[in-house]
């Protein structure tokens, strides 16, 4: 064992075998401050003790398994990964099949254990495709056991319901090959009937809130929980669990662990009929003979019943309402009544989904157990019911405290076991230990004779009236002188008064405590009858799945011998278990629940106390502490405490075991408190333990003055050592500098005075060859060569001919920037005529009109960026194809500029009328469409005007002379489509007659005066 100083806090020890005294309060107590600080895991030994905190805590992350892995056991905190790292380790390493017993009672967290050990296991196992598969098979069994076995309770929204026994098998490289689960005692009288605020299985809840519209109609189910006598027609909401996920990682898991679809449906279709089962209702009536007898009240779920399974609804009835009885060579066929039809449902409907359990278990284990027939190492994992006292125990309590004392007899025959092993190891002499062998207690319930398993089996089958009061009174002849067993008679004849036990019970001493049974149900239970009517029903049905589970039902196969009895077949399978565990090496976690109300880190004392007393803690510290509380190898313990010693500290050179022996002869110890064996130190109580850590702690505190003194000095001495030593770097650099400083000025002092020196000497000795106009030629030269270099330079880099390129290359000197950008404008108009000159003489006329439109419309009206892209035609009208204007085209001969044609707005009435307008060097003439005749024609020197908007529209008014023949009339408001060419072509006109500029006005009013036809 290695210590570490959390196992060493005296208020919270982390090992109980540590703790000092030994009481029950002081065990409850430890355990409570432990859960105050979160630290809900304790030791001891090698037990692992689990507090259930009903919250989540930060301790399961992947670090936390990286922290554990490899890891010593009690090198660090007491977890459940340490116990399940060390189970692993050595089946790997040493080659030793193990298997990890977690009990506890119902809510204190026995699943979760379980479910942390498999998950730690398939974390730390070797990664590979296949074995990666494997791993995931084993996991996924976990909701698909628990959504069939689990159930709501008082006392834990997610309790297992059976018990569970898997063994993990793995190579001999440590990778998990697959596993086999073995389920101990399903609790299937839940089926029928459950207490008040508890919920039936799982999967009823799951299937009904979380399966399609489709498949319930295929279930023949309906969602609403209330409409099922099974579920007591209550609500099935349950704070903080998701019936509908569940059903959907339900059928998840199943399809990773291999079902087929339709063993799915099969599987839903079995449990739809357990649960319609329940709504089955029987009446009464009474045949002619006089004798009471059942029928089916409402044949339509019947009906249902037998659809789903394929079976004729008259089998079932008959098989529910009637029985067929067989003595020797007679068969007499005898109605039920109402009780004994009810019976028979609900037998019926325990059965069915018992059977349906352990064919789940065995699916499971078809698809996960090991293939191969390769040598295995095997690691099982027990999740069991923890000892249960209750107000009223029945025959369910019997066998669970039975079970859990075959527990408690293998936990410390295994543990006294392997301290003696580990004692004769050592070489030191093992002393006996007296602890309760509760072997007595196994014997009175299981002895072959007169064990009261036995004695029940013996009543339920003997001929005559049998009942629980027969079965009592053979236990009070049989086992009236037994100290361990006692019930209202016994008591009576030892003359003893006990109001606590009251009539038709018997009360048993078991290891934990004082349990008073209730006979009642007994006899029923242990016999678990089904009618072999039901069973042959079951087996004329065409439902494959359902038909598997009820062989004895072929007519083939009648045997008129009785089933085992509920009781010899529980002891069998914990006999079986316990010869499975007894091969293997136990690590063990006891798991408590701190409170009744589920509540998120509240602590009962008294709960937690009963629950010590169930689980038999203080047994199982007296037991690990008898003898050595304490061992330790000598590396570890000599590494720990060895400067209590100065022989040993700092270190000492010789053997571990010759340092650890002058340490403690040092110490003063008493002899017979420390024990050496050949690779531990064993130190007998653990206030020995104590006062060794209490002088290692104030001598770890002198040594950390101590440490802390020299370093404070140390670094003093080193920080001034670095400072002088800076300083005098610092010194030596800023002195180098001022001295090349100073060389350098002076060296700077020196070339000036030389050259002005010899400046005055040259001039001196050559001044008569200097002459007065020198300067000015050698400026002279120098600007000329300047402007040389600029345009030879210039004319190497010219932009592009492209009038649209602007660009030119700056000056290289100021003083020619105004001469480099006139060069830029002269280079500009070059380039722009060289463009003018190469283009043909239309192209010149177009961009002449275009540019001036420009000039008249630019910025002005709206209407003119639209013209832009639209090329100047001139002639719209095509006068020379058509015939039609060809005396128009005439009189316009060579001197046409412009044919379109117009609207011209009446003056009388506003109205517009289409005309064809003609502009030619000379006139201006108005002409009638449909005609092609003249009907205006005005001299282009009688126009003194034009008008136009400003907008986007083609008004124009031509304002004429009133001297004019036709100016008498009015000015022309016309209408034109392409208002920008005719006005800019009017106005080239107008110029070239006149020489001036045709008067434009563009306003924002519409256009006055038009003339009337």
């Amino acid at each position: 064992m290695e210590g570490t100083s959390s196992m060493l806090d005296a208020e919270a020890v982390a090992d109980l075998v540590l703790l000092d005294p030994l009481t029950e309060e002081s065990l409850v107590q430890t355990l409570q401050e432990r859960f105050r600080r979160h630290e809900i895991y304790t030791y001891i030994g090698n037990v692992v003790i689990s507090v259930n905190p009903y919250k989540a805590l930060p301790i399961y992350t992947p670090e936390k398994v990286e922290e554990y892995h490899n890891s010593s056991f009690f090198a660090v905190k007491p977890h459940i990964y340490a116990i399940a790292d060390d189970a692993y380790r050595s089946l790997r390493d040493r080659d030793r099949d193990q298997c990890i017993l977690i009990t506890g009672e119902s809510g204190a967290g026995k699943t979760e254990a379980s479910k942390l050990v498999m998950s730690y296991v398939a974390a730390v196992s070797s990664k590979g495709e296949e074995v990666n598969k494997v791993k995931e098979q084993l996991l996924q069994s976990n909701p698909v056991l628990e959504a069939f076995g689990n159930a709501k309770t008082v006392r834990n929204d997610n309790s297992s319901r059976f018990g569970k026994y898997m063994d993990i098998e793995f190579d001999f490289k440590g990778e998990p090959l697959g596993g086999v689960i073995s389920n101990y005692l399903l609790e299937k009288s839940r089926i029928v009937r459950h207490v008040k605020g508890e919920r039936n299985f799982h999967i009823f809840y799951q299937l009904l809130a979380g399966a399609s519209p489709q498949l319930l109609q295929q279930l023949k189910l309906r969602q609403d929980c209330g409409h099922y006598g099974y579920l007591d027609r209550e609500s099935s909401n349950l704070p903080g669990m998701d019936d509908a996920a569940n059903f959907h990682a339900m059928q998840d898991a199943m399809r990773v662990i291999g079902f087929s679809p339709a063993e799915v449906t099969e599987l839903l279709q079995v449990t739809a009929v357990v649960l319609k089962l329940g709504n089955i209702q029987l009446s009464s009536s009474f045949q002619a003979s006089g004798m009471e007898a059942c029928s089916i009240t409402e044949p339509q779920e019947l009906r249902e019943i037998c659809e789903l399974i394929g079976l004729d609804p008259s089998t079932l009835e008959k098989a529910l309402c009637t029985r067929t009885v067989k003595a020797r060579d007679e068969t007499v066929l005898t109605t039920l009544t109402v009780p004994q039809g009810y019976y028979g449902r609900d037998a019926l409907a325990k059965n069915i989904y018992s059977r349906l359990f352990d064919w789940l278990v065995n699916r499971i284990n078809a698809s996960i157990q090991v293939k191969s027939d390769e040598q295995r190492k095997v690691m099982g994992v027990l999740d069991i019911y923890g000892f249960e006292i209750f107000q009223d125990n029945g025959f369910e309590q019997f066998i669970i405290n039975y079970c859990n004392e075959k527990l408690q007899q293998i936990f410390i025959l295994m543990t006294l076991k392997e301290e003696q092993e580990e004692y004769v190891r050592e070489g030191i002499q093992w002393t006996p230990v007296e602890f309760f062998d509760n072997s007595i207690i196994c014997n009175l319930i299981e002895n072959n004779t007169n064990g009261i398993l036995a004695l029940l089996d013996e009543e339920c089958l003997r001929p005559g009236v049998v009942n629980e009061d027969t079965f009592l009174t053979k236990l009070n002849q049989l086992l009236a002188k037994h100290k361990h067993y006692e019930s209202k008679e016994t008591q009576n004849a030892r003359h003893i008064t006990d109001t606590s036990l009251p009539p038709r019970c018997f009360r048993i001493h078991h290891y934990a405590g004082k349990v008073t049974y209730n006979v009642t149900g007994f006899i029923e239970k242990n016999n678990d009858l089904l009618f072999r009517d039901l069973s042959q029903a079951m087996w004329a049905a065409r439902h494959a799945l359902l038909r598997s589970l009820f062989p004895e039902g072929d007519p083939q196969k009648v045997s008129l011998k009785l089933p085992p009895t509920a009781g010899f077949q529980f002891k069998s399978s914990v006999a079986l278990l316990m010869k499975n565990l007894y091969s293997k090496n136990p690590n063990y976690i006891r798991c408590i629940k701190p409170n009744d109300t589920k509540s998120a880190m509240v602590f009962t004392p008294e709960l937690v106390l009963a629950q010590a007393r169930y689980l038999g803690l203080m047994e199982n510290v007296r037991v690990r502490r008898a003898g050595y509380a304490f061992r330790q190898l000598y590396g570890p313990f000599l590494e720990r405490y060895k400067m209590l010693s100065r022989r040993t500290w700092p270190r000492w050179n010789g053997g571990d075991r010759e340092g650890a022996e002058v340490l403690t002869a040092g110490l003063q110890f008493p002899a017979e408190e420390l024990a050496f064996g050949h690779t531990k130190i064993f130190i007998r109580s653990p206030r020995t333990l104590f006062d060794l850590e209490r002088q290692r702690q104030e001598r770890v505190s002198e040594l950390a003055t101590l440490i802390q003194k020299t370093f404070r000095g140390w670094r003093c001495r080193t920080q001034y050592q670095l400072m002088r030593k800076s300083q005098i770097l610092i010194s030596a650099w800023f002195r180098g500098h001022r001295q090349k400083n100073q060389y350098k000025q002076m060296k700077r002092s020196a070339l000036i005075l030389q050259a002005y020196a010899r400046g005055w000497k040259t001039r001196r000795t050559y001044r008569k060859y200097f002459r007065s106009s020198a300067s000015t030629r050698v400026a002279n030269f120098i600007y000329w060569r300047m402007v040389q270099r600029y345009l030879l330079g210039l004319a190497k880099n010219l932009p592009p001919l492209a009038v649209t390129d602007r660009t030119w290359p700056p000056a290289p000197y100021r003083f020619l920037d105004k001469t480099n950008q006139e060069l830029k404008n002269i280079f500009y108009h070059w380039k722009c005529k060289k463009y003018r000159d190469q283009l043909p003489p239309s192209r010149r006329v177009q961009l002449q009109a275009k540019l001036c439109a420009s000039e008249l419309f630019k910025d002005k009206k709206t209407l003119y960026p639209k013209s832009l892209q639209q090329p100047f035609r001139g002639d719209y009208l095509g006068l020379k194809q058509n015939p039609k204007y060809q005396k128009l085209h005439t009189m316009a001969k060579d001197k046409l500029v412009l044919a379109d044609t117009v609207r011209k707005v009446n003056r009388a009435n506003g109205k517009t009328v289409p005309r064809l307008l003609l502009l030619t060097t000379e006139h201006l003439v108005l002409a009638d469409p449909k005609a092609a005749q003249p009907k205006t024609v005005l001299s282009i020197s009688d126009i003194r005007g034009v008008s136009v908007t400003r907008f986007s529209d083609g008004f124009l008014a031509l304002h004429l002379k009133e001297i004019s023949t036709v100016g008498a009339k009015g000015d022309f408001l016309l209408v034109s489509d392409h208002l920008i060419e005719l006005v800019t072509r009017l106005h080239q006109t107008f110029e070239a007659i006149s020489g001036q500029a045709l008067p434009l006005h563009i306003t924002d009013r519409s256009p006055r005066g038009a003339s009337e036809e």
